[in-house]
């Protein structure tokens, strides 16, 4: 996975607590690795990715001798690169974490045939000399340049940002036997946002500046999930993937970059917040097979959509599964394992989704009515395993409060971050509601920051004070230097509010 270093309303401030965080929902997940682009790590996720068992690819450059921006690393690349390549591989070597060095990523040197790959061979032999138990890669967005110029063949292992399809050709053209997709994907989604119809759409653009969370759209340079996976699960040659992102960060709003007010990113599997969105459990249900993954979207409130086709997807780990909506059968759709990236590359097979079903479970002609959509999930034997329902939710009730930790330290940094919910009476929850909600913290705790994943959102984060973004956010709690309880209260006009009490010691 792909992370840049900022820890979401948090900021760039390194926070033990909340870069633990990031790594257990990252884990869950099925991911195992971490790339730190595009810069180096701090040592505290390091320290932390050696306790939990999370693997690092460590990045030093994101520019070298030739400019990216004006004021950028060029600048001092001849006088540094050397020294800082070498402390930060004499910081960390020693770290059981760090399975690999990344020389740089997407440098403009991959285009000089001249200067690139003996760049590269300078900066790998550095890498080399002060660590030759590691191999060494760095992520070129340039396949026909730099296989053509040598650049990638000077490498230990050979990184591709994006277009895997040419991986075959790489591989055929370069001497390593490996490929590394260094940074791939950059599907775009926004939490809880759905689309329709359901198509997929390159750099597609709508009024309210968001991404459908259906899953089903990329940049004019990248793809979705799926025509990653099926070259690395199909090939011996595919060592594996860090994808873009793990969470989003604010900057680069792709595809609306500088359409106000978008000012964070729509490439995370989990939103600014720290809430996954759907792709969390698409990926889930691949990484983490030995973990049951059953999930169900779009949300079942759609007021105004009675009688319209409304697209379900269920993202399981299990090769089979059939939705019922109101006790009706849907039908059975069993995942298609005949489909491989040759037979399906082309226009029609691309625009029909057939690479994806070899992966989701899609009912395209499903109409909308209010009420329960079921889903029973199949193993391998035609035996149903398992079950999952939601519901078309009601009135706005009140507010849930959950948190990731019920007990921190009373250091005055550890954080407790608070899932906020707004729900019916019965606990659906609003996908919706976008009420306002203020907080008050009592006791040996304050208010840190809070976020609701809308990458519109102008809201500031340190104040206690923030709405929802289709029915959720998240609220974070930090202790002060003084054991006892917290005791956070979240209230919002029209609802019952939430008390939740947390310990410190």
């Amino acid at each position: 996975m792909c992370n840049h270093h900022d820890l979401g309303p948090l900021g760039a401030a390194v926070n033990d607590a909340a870069i633990r965080r990031q790594i257990r929902i990252l884990k869950d997940m099925g991911c195992n690795a971490i790339r730190t682009s595009h810069n180096m790590p701090a040592p505290e996720l390091v320290r932390a990715c050696d306790e939990m068992g999370m693997m690092l690819m460590v990045e030093s450059f994101d520019e070298w001798k030739a400019a990216k921006m004006a004021n950028g690393y060029h600048k001092i690349f001849d006088e540094w690169a050397d020294k800082d390549l070498t402390n930060l591989i004499r910081h960390y070597r020693n770290n059981p974490s760090v399975v690999m060095w990344c020389i740089g990523n997407e440098v403009p040197d991959q285009w000089n045939g001249s200067r690139g790959p003996k760049l590269s061979r300078m900066l790998q032999d550095i890498c080399h000399r002060e660590d030759p138990t590691r191999p060494v890669t760095q992520g070129m967005d340039a396949p026909d340049a730099v296989v053509n110029n040598n650049m990638a063949a000077v490498m230990d292992v050979a990184g591709f940002n994006y277009r895997p399809h040419k991986y075959p050709e790489n591989y055929k053209k370069l001497p390593q036997q490996i490929i590394l997709g260094s940074e791939t994907a950059s599907t775009v989604s926004s939490r809880g946002v759905y689309k329709f119809p359901v198509v997929r759409q390159a750099m597609k653009k709508y009024d309210d500046h968001q991404s459908s969370s259906y899953d089903v759209e990329h940049c004019g340079w990248s793809n979705l999930p799926e025509d990653d996976w099926i070259w690395h699960e199909d090939n011996a040659w595919g060592i594996g993937e860090f994808v873009w992102t793990g969470f989003d960060y604010l900057g680069e709003p792709t595809p609306y970059y500088t359409d106000w007010p978008s000012h964070s990113s729509l490439f995370g599997i989990i939103d600014l917040a720290g809430l996954p969105k759907d792709r969390y459990y698409l990926y889930r249900s691949h990484w983490n097979k030995g973990e049951e993954t059953l999930h169900i979207l779009p949300h079942w409130t759609w007021p105004g959509r009675e009688g319209e086709v409304t697209p379900i997807f269920v993202y399981t780990n299990y090769p089979s599964a059939e939705v019922f909506i109101n006790g009706k059968s849907q039908g059975k759709r069993t995942k298609d394992l005949t489909v491989t990236a040759e037979n399906s590359a082309d226009s029609a097979s691309i625009a029909d989704f057939k690479r994806q079903k070899r992966y989701r479970l899609m009912w395209m002609d499903t109409k909308y009515e209010p009420g329960t959509v079921k889903v029973v999930a199949y193993n391998e034997k035609g035996e149903a395993v398992a079950e999952k329902e939601i519901h078309t939710a009601g009135k706005p009730d009140h507010i849930e409060l959950v948190a990731d930790r019920n007990e921190i330290k009373a250091d005055g940094k550890d954080l407790s971050f608070v899932t906020v919910r707004v729900v019916d009476k019965d606990g659906n929850l609003c996908p919706d509601a976008q009420h306002l909600i203020k907080y008050a913290v009592k006791g040996a705790g304050t208010y840190r920051a809070g976020a609701n994943g809308d990458p519109t959102s102008l809201e500031l984060f340190h104040v206690p004070q923030m709405k929802v973004f289709n029915g959720m956010m998240t609220a974070v709690v930090q202790s002060t230097g003084k054991p006892g309880e917290i005791t956070l209260t979240a209230t919002g006009k029209g609802l019952k509010s939430g008390r939740l009490v947390l310990i410190s010691k």
